[in-house]
């Protein structure tokens, strides 16, 4: 089980490995795993365009 770092809805997760990208089925913020044990998921940052390109 994970909470969701966003919403806080508790998430089952079973199986998965460290830099996974799951989304929340409650807000549908898209996570990254960064730890099995304890279980922590950071929110994902928007990608943003590269202006200096």
């Amino acid at each position: 089980m994970a909470e969701c770092p966003v919403c806080g809805f508790r998430i089952d997760l079973n199986e998965v490995q460290v830099h996974e990208v799951v989304e929340c089925p409650a807000c549908g913020s898209e996570l990254e795993i960064v730890s099995i044990d304890p279980m922590v998921l950071e929110e994902l940052p928007e990608i943003e365009e590269d202006w200096g390109e």
